[in-house]
């Protein structure tokens, strides 16, 4: 931690300012991964009344797949794998660009199968980048 920060940090004052529980003590990989696995109606009871609800469900779930994709390990597969099944084609595209990302057999595998199963021309493009790049 920055020592300036050390040195001038003040309890917190204002309570709507405090982290939402569901944030509150997470690594970046583990909220990225719940984010991923959460409900819509989860995502509304975590973030009610927060601006957090302005970049709506699959802007986050997009968001947590980039994470995923930049700091994430094989750990993370099955909440990618799980998320190129999700209702919006920004996530699932987002989700097989982080499997590329990863670039294990197992991600390949997932990539490789969310080709067989997938209609929406962008996210083919997508799944077909990132199994290109994998093979190299």
């Amino acid at each position: 931690m920055c020592p300036f920060n050390v040195k001038f940090a003040e309890a917190l004052k204002v309570p709507e300012f405090a982290p939402r529980d569901f944030l509150a003590e997470k690594d970046t990989r583990t909220l990225a991964r719940e984010l991923l696995a959460m409900s819509p109606d989860e995502f509304s009871g975590a973030f009610k009344g927060s601006p957090m609800k302005r970049a709506k469900r699959r802007g986050l779930r997009r968001n947590a797949s980039v994470v995923l994709g930049n700091v994430g390990s094989t750990d993370d597969l099955a909440a990618l794998a799980s998320a190129l099944s999700d209702d919006e084609p920004l996530v699932r595209s987002h989700a097989a660009w982080a499997l590329g990302r990863i670039g294990s057999s197992e991600a390949v595998a997932s990539l490789r199968a969310g080709v067989s199963d997938e209609s929406d021309a962008v996210v083919l493009v997508e799944l077909r980048n990132s199994l290109a790049a994998v093979d190299g």
